[in-house]
């Protein structure tokens, strides 16, 4: 068994926010997939299910707001008995640039708070995660930035890097090995 998170914030109009590529890449995969997304209240959050490979895959976006979505995310691991090693978080890095993703087995949050929610209600940074570039501001305030949409000259660009993300995703999924996945996607 497989989850894969995608972290946001939920309502209209966060849809289109820097922080909510998360939630982009799961609606993403969930339209490839052809499944639908419920809201589930012991999960606090949209949930999917679907077959890979004989692999059940559970897709979860948080519906806590960023930054509590380690209570999401604690709540399904608790449910289904899951491992750390069967998680993958997908969430907005402001240190690597637009239209570029990386691929990390572990580490800090960075500052990112809703993986930094994760850690703490996980009790592990041994979290496996797919962190999508959205740049750092030059003139903005940080909170001003993420809760901004992207600009119209990068859409392109962001959804190029969402469907290659994707195919991350559904290589993880087919091989659970996350380190051919990095391997095979990690950019230098």
């Amino acid at each position: 068994m497989k989850l894969i998170v995608g972290l946001g914030n939920p309502g209209e109009k966060y849809e289109n926010n820097r922080h909510n590529i998360g939630f982009m890449v799961l609606d993403k995969l969930a339209r490839k997939l052809d499944i639908n997304f419920n809201k589930q209240v012991k999960f606090n959050g949209e949930v999917s299910e679907t077959k890979i490979h004989n692999e059940k895959v559970i897709l979860l976006k948080p519906h806590t707001y960023m930054n509590l979505s380690g209570n999401s995310v604690k709540a399904i691991i608790d449910y289904f008995k899951m491992d750390k090693d069967d998680i993958l978080v997908v969430y907005d890095d402001m240190d690597i640039e637009t239209g570029k993703f990386k691929i990390r087995i572990k580490g800090s949050s960075g500052g990112q708070k809703g993986i930094g929610s994760i850690i703490e209600k996980l009790g592990s940074e041994n979290i496996p995660r797919l962190k999508m570039g959205i740049s750092r501001p030059e003139f903005h305030q940080v909170t001003d930035y993420v809760l901004g949409d992207f600009p119209k000259e990068d859409i392109s660009m962001v959804n190029e890097c969402i469907d290659l993300a994707v195919e991350a995703i559904l290589l993880f999924v087919e091989t659970g090995d996350i380190d051919l996945v990095m391997n095979r996607f990690n950019k230098k």
